[in-house]
């Protein structure tokens, strides 16, 4: 199997998992290797299309640190609440994108982090 056909298969893997959120004209927005996936991706969704991104493509995502993607994920609810505390641990969020999911496929393990 070509690098290529697997970034294609990637690709179109998290096409499928994932719902396609609407651009302000209310056109679908089409998901591209380098699509920062937090900004693309229901966060309730996005955890099942891991999971099953391991089973299909044999990747341990249990080595993905989420801290580094969703860092505001480890604060309190009520740090949370305030918005300069949000936007200051915004800031040291990593885009986590296809691409890194696809050169992990290629390399048949988590690559990342």
């Amino acid at each position: 199997m070509s690098e290529q056909n697997i970034e294609e298969q990637v690709l179109d893997f998290f096409r499928d998992e994932l719902s396609h959120p609407l651009d302000d004209d209310f056109k679908p927005v089409t998901l591209e290797m380098d699509t920062v996936l937090q900004n693309y991706a229901e966060p309730d969704e996005f955890p099942y299309a891991i999971d099953k991104y391991d089973e299909v493509f044999g990747v341990d995502v249990s080595a993905i640190n989420m801290a580094h993607y969703y860092p505001w994920e480890n604060l309190s609810r009520l740090t949370r609440w305030f918005k300069a505390k949000r936007d200051e641990v915004e800031k040291t969020r990593k885009p986590l994108t296809v691409k890194m999911f696809a050169e992990s496929a290629k390399a048949g393990r988590w690559l990342y982090d």
